[in-house]
Order: C-alpha cells, then sequence, then structure tokens
C-alpha cells in the first residue's frame, strides 16, 4: 500500500534536490518550519548577535528568535509593525502602521515614534525599511487599506522616502511606482533595491552621498513583498516562495516554501548563515552557503 505524500514533504523532497545542486543552499540542507501558530508573519530582522526578530503583525506583536533557537516576544504591543531593520547602534526600527508611523526601538523595547507624516500630511502606512550603512534610512509607504485604521482616506502618493541621518528630515526620493514594497540596499551604501509589488517590477538605484538617488534601471520582472542581499551580491525577492536573482538579475534560484505567501526574509544566526522566511503563520530556516552582510 503506497503512503500519501503531503505537499510539504514532497517541497521538503524539491528542495533537498535543489541543495545538492545549488551554489548558495548549503549541501542536504532542507528546508525547516521553525515556529507556526501566528496571524501573518513579516519583517525578519537580525541584531548584531545573529538573534532574528519579526512580527505577527495581525497580532500586534515583535518576537524575537535568538540565536540559541528560542522564541520569545520582545515588543507587545507594537504598533502594528511590519517591517524590520536594525541600524549600527542595536536600535531596531520598526515600520508601525497603526498610526502610520516610523519608529526606533532600543534593546530594553522602548520605542520612540520618529516620523509621524509628510509635510502635515498622513503616511499611506510604512512597510519596508532599511538602513543605509553610510546614514540615513529609507522606507516604503504603499497603501493597504487596514481595518483596523480610524482615519480618513488616502492622503498622498505611494512613494519612497529617505529620512535623513538627523533623523529629523524626510524626503520623497522616488515617486512614480504603482506600489512599492520590498526594499533593500548593497553593503557600501552605493545601489538600493526597491520593488514595486503593483507594477510586477524590481528596480536598482545609484545612491547619492546625500541619500539622493539616480541611474534608475530594471531589475527583473518581478515585484516582491520583503527583500534581503547576500555576500555575493545576490538579491532575495519573496512572494511565491523566495527567487534569488544574482546581480545581473539573472534568475538563479527558486526555494519554494508551503504556504500561501511568503512575505519577506532575512540572513541570521551566529554565522549569519541561515536564511529566515517569513510566510504567512509561520516562521522557516534554510542553511546556506552564502551570508547576510550590513542591514537586513
Amino acid at each position: 500500500m503506497n503512503t500519501p505524500i503531503t505537499l510539504f514533504a514532497m517541497l521538503a523532497s524539491c528542495a533537498a534536490c535543489a541543495a545538492a545542486e545549488s551554489k548558495i543552499i548549503a549541501p542536504g540542507a532542507v528546508l525547516e518550519k521553525l515556529a507556526g501558530g501566528f496571524s501573518f508573519t513579516e519583517g525578519p530582522a537580525c541584531d548584531a548577535h545573529g538573534n532574528v526578530f519579526f512580527t505577527d503583525q495581525p497580532n500586534n506583536r515583535i518576537l524575537e528568535w535568538s540565536a540559541a533557537g528560542k522564541l520569545s516576544t520582545f515588543l507587545e504591543p507594537s504598533g502594528r509593525a511590519n517591517g524590520l531593520c536594525f541600524d549600527a547602534d542595536g536600535n531596531l526600527w520598526a515600520c508601525a502602521d497603526d498610526k502610520n508611523e516610523l519608529w526606533r526601538v532600543d534593546s530594553a523595547g522602548k520605542a520612540t515614534v520618529v516620523v509621524k507624516g509628510y509635510e502635515g500630511k498622513l503616511l499611506n502606512g510604512p512597510n519596508d525599511v532599511w538602513v543605509r550603512p553610510a546614514g540615513g534610512i529609507y522606507l516604503t509607504d504603499p497603501y493597504y487599506k487596514r481595518d483596523y485604521w480610524n482615519r480618513g482616506p488616502k492622503e498622498m502618493d505611494e512613494c519612497v522616502y529617505f529620512l535623513k541621518p538627523d533623523q529629523k528630515t524626510l524626503v520623497r526620493v522616488i515617486d512614480d511606482l504603482k506600489q512599492p514594497n520590498g526594499i533593500i540596499g548593497t553593503p557600501d551604501s552605493k545601489t538600493l533595491y526597491v520593488a514595486d509589488i503593483g507594477g510586477g517590477k524590481t528596480y536598482r538605484y545609484s545612491i547619492e552621498q546625500d541619500g539622493s538617488l539616480s541611474g534608475k534601471k530594471l531589475f527583473c520582472e518581478m515585484g516582491s513583498d520583503g527583500m534581503t542581499i547576500d555576500n555575493e551580491g545576490n538579491v532575495y525577492l519573496t512572494g511565491r516562495g523566495v527567487t534569488v536573482f544574482a546581480a545581473s538579475g539573472k534568475k538563479i534560484e527558486h526555494i519554494p516554501v508551503p504556504e500561501d505567501w511568503t512575505a519577506n526574509v532575512c540572513f541570521g544566526g551566529n554565522d549569519r548563515k541561515t536564511l529566515f522566511i517569513t510566510a504567512s503563520k509561520s516562521i522557516y530556516g534554510l542553511k546556506m552557503n552564502v551570508s547576510g552582510v550590513g542591514s537586513q
């Protein structure tokens, strides 16, 4: 009698086969479900010690998966935090879309509202954030209407902003995308990748010294919810699993994930060689040959 093969088993088998042939996935590595039972996971970010923080957005909390493999709650409530990123001082920056704000959270969990709006108007709902190593912060601001909002209609176009190093001055740097979402930059602070999930494309920009952007180029014909980058310059996009592109824009890998939607990714762990994947009701890990770099 044949035993039915579950979807997860098939995907795990495919992932194992891919690992055997992949240049970026560790030999024999299999996608591992680390924890489940969440409502919708998002925004993984790794601190200097390899601990990975992520959000359970509908449940209004930020959780921590320690480098030792332990799960705990870091901050609750969390302003309905979505995308996260650490800075060099150990602060966790959070896109808190409960009130359309950007927060800075210290290691003790104390939150400070840094961005409340733009030119007197409410942001749409900060979604994803990247801290530039050379100073300043980029954030995407698409519009996803939330049932918990107590506000009027959309007040502004969907844009990408740059918060200058003084953490007071917010400027628009991209205003021609349909729905900017995922964002990540290179550790040398010279290149920024922004996914237009509404337009089904991802673009690459040159970062100028003052944080402005130039030289917009199409990177690939795929949008993304979240993004990360590895030490070889490969860019990881999400949606239906994880799709990896070389810096040239050539697709080099696809990692299937047994969930309805894969929201975001980052590298973490003591050696930053585990790819952490937030996907719907779970968080997954996959051992890699490559490692994470810079702000994730």
